[in-house]
């Protein structure tokens, strides 16, 4: 059996869904499609295929009958690339301050995409963003280990990470936390009734007319969102009118309604809890603990809304002494070893990132899946689920799909002819078009690309 279908199968039974449906998922294609040394297509095909054909074993247990998935990696991969431009320009996504410095004894790698994370990483070093440039902070770096001016940024709620190779990180207490745990986990929360669904009219996309609430910003969150809307769900994200956001919000809400709600006010929270009330997934990825301290975790949400999907994003799970450290794609390849062990592969002799954000972008696949599998299971056995993914635990699953040889041979796949263009609320948006086909079609999304607060926070 090819490497995708055995981790689509994997994954499939670790939701407990029924084997039948598997035969209805035509995978195409084999590694490599991208440079790297591991199997990042794999990756990037099976997790988008589980959350797919989940839609539909959802779609049939309201009745409707299995239909035919195809879904090919090489289109499965540049999907998750997330590439878009705007107005014919490719966004600058990186801020001058980000990324790897040498240190004293390795490197560590600074996340400053957002102005306080990369104000908090500069103020550990003494400089400021205003005055001082990259070249200060690699001055002052060079002085530093890297595992101590980790630990001082993680005292601060900061996000730097020291890179480590895979030896590092297995002996680390955190790295025995993630392989001591499942790629995801499903908990029932509450007890409820199966609930009653909307009905599917006939031919409609699988997730058509249930509703989902998306409270995440950074990219597997709304990757998340993004595949559930092309599934067909009444998808709303849901930003604070306070809180920034990155550049690829353009690309991700395809698809989307975007409301901004303020959950620090009264009046924000009762909206969000109107939301609520007729929502059938909400899907959050805030640091640890953070819409519970506003009322919002999954057991105050199953209390309201019995029967709901609560699905949850971490950077490094729930268990072990990171489990409340934040996190990027980005820094947890570096933490994880994923850098070091593509750069020796180069034969480079420096560090190298994977080709794309493989560690969001499958993350944000497995929480389509997990929101979809989950209200499977609310139909079959009634409850309220909890879903919970983060991205070191995909990477342990990633680093277990083997490496790739000759994988960093190939060239990058042309883009060419898997664009869709069109007018969005950011501007002329071309964006890397649905790689998913039901019944021989390429699913396309229902809604334009809109910016944050262009839409009510009431459902339609």
């Amino acid at each position: 059996m090819p490497q995708a279908a055995q981790a689509l199968r994997a994954i499939w039974n670790l939701a407990g869904l029924p084997e039948a449906a598997l035969a209805h998922a035509g995978l195409t294609g084999a590694d490599p499609v991208f440079p790297s040394s591991f199997a990042v297509g794999a990756a990037a095909q099976s997790t988008l295929a589980a959350a797919g054909l989940a839609a539909c074993e959802l779609a049939h247990a309201r009745g409707a009958a299995r239909r035919p998935l195809s879904l090919d990696m090489r289109e499965a991969a540049i999907e998750s690339t997330g590439w878009f431009t705007l107005d014919g320009k490719e966004p600058d996504f990186w801020d001058p301050f980000t990324g790897l410095y040498r240190c004293l004894d390795g490197h560590v790698r600074i996340h400053a995409n957002f102005a306080h994370h990369r104000d908090g990483a500069l103020q550990v070093l003494g400089l400021s963003a205003q005055t001082h440039t990259r070249a200060d902070a690699e001055r002052l770096l060079g002085a530093w280990r890297a595992l101590d001016f980790e630990a001082a940024c993680a005292e601060r709620g900061l996000v730097a990470t020291a890179l480590r190779s895979f030896e590092q990180w297995d002996a680390t207490p955190q790295g025995q936390a993630v392989a001591g745990q499942p790629l995801m986990t499903f908990t029932r929360i509450g007890d409820a009734p199966p609930r009653q669904l909307p009905a599917l009219p006939e031919g409609a996309p699988p997730l058509s007319g249930l509703r989902v609430l998306d409270l995440t910003r950074i990219l597997a969150g709304p990757v998340a969102g993004r595949t559930l809307a092309v599934l067909g769900a009444d998808v709303m994200l849901v930003n604070g009118p306070h809180l920034p956001n990155i550049s690829a919000i353009a690309e991700t809400s395809r698809g989307k309604r975007s409301a901004q709600v303020d959950l620090r006010t009264e009046a924000g929270r009762a909206a969000l809890w109107r939301l609520v009330d007729t929502a059938h997934v909400f899907s959050q990825g805030y640091r640890p603990g953070g819409l519970a301290q506003r009322g919002f975790s999954p057991e105050a949400l199953a209390r309201r809304r019995p029967g709901i999907v609560y699905v949850s994003l971490t950077a490094y799970g729930t268990e072990g002494p990171w489990a409340q450290r934040r996190g990027f794609d980005s820094l947890v390849q570096t933490a994880m070893g994923f850098n070091h062990a593509e750069g020796l592969a180069a034969g480079a002799g420096q560090p190298r990132p994977l080709p794309m954000q493989i560690l969001d972008q499958a993350s944000g696949f497995l929480m389509a899946f997990g929101a979809a599998a989950a209200l499977w299971r609310q139909q079959r056995e009634g409850g309220s689920w909890h879903v919970e993914v983060s991205l070191a635990q995909t990477g342990h699953w990633l680093r277990g799909l083997g490496r790739v040889p000759g994988g960093l041979d190939i060239d990058r796949p042309e883009l060419a002819g898997c664009l869709d263009c069109e007018d969005s609320g950011f501007g002329l948006l071309c964006a890397v078009r649905p790689a998913l086909h039901l019944d021989g079609r390429r699913l396309a999304y229902g809604r334009r690309s809109m910016p944050p607060g262009s839409a009510a926070p009431r459902w339609q």
